[in-house]
């Protein structure tokens, strides 16, 4: 078996600018939360449970990605271990926010069931996969975890997105409702 670090080194600069970007949206997410609040949208802990917070765990769970496989190991059990934590983990995550999807005030329709609970919770338990079978395939594996991590950080990117338009247009149609 190859050593950990002639597999690893090549995804270097992309795991770098991956997690870069994970970073600086994470502190992109903050603002949009303060722009929320700042909006006065109604809404409970169950919709930022669900809707909010996941998208800082997803951005998160990018960087964790880009650092564990940036990190100098010296075999890829580590690597590997650490990819079943993060899946597994990540799994539980999004079962829990999908527990509070269905719990708060807001209805979600097709396309936010889609992107707030299929495709994270897919992607988390293709990371737990990938962990799994690294030791098996790791050229093809650590392809397939660079496409899952940029899922992540484009699940992120939308439903940040989404929140900030949400939140846009109920505060757009608050105003512009007539006055009795």
């Amino acid at each position: 078996m190859p050593h950990a670090a002639d597999l690893l080194s090549p995804w270097t600069n992309f795991y770098v600018i991956v997690g870069s970007s994970a970073g600086a949206l994470t502190g992109l997410q903050f603002v949009v939360m303060a722009l929320v609040s700042q909006a006065r949208a109604t809404g409970s802990m169950s919709e930022i449970r669900a809707f909010g917070s996941p998208t800082v765990v997803h951005f998160c769970a990018v960087l964790f990605i880009s650092a564990a496989v940036t990190a100098p190991w010296h075999t890829l059990h580590s690597l590997a271990l650490n990819l079943i934590v993060l899946g597994a983990a990540g799994t539980i995550y999004v079962l829990n926010a999908l527990r509070h999807a269905r719990r708060g005030n807001y209805h979600p329709d097709m396309g936010d069931w889609f992107w707030f609970s299929a495709l994270p919770l897919a992607t988390y338990l293709a990371v737990f996969l990938i962990g799994a079978t690294l030791l098996t395939h790791p050229d093809a594996l650590l392809f397939l975890l660079g496409g899952v991590a940029l899922m992540l950080l484009y699940t992120g990117i939308h439903n940040a997105w989404d929140t900030v338009t949400y939140v846009t247009v109920q505060r757009q149609s608050k105003t512009e409702e007539p006055r009795s």
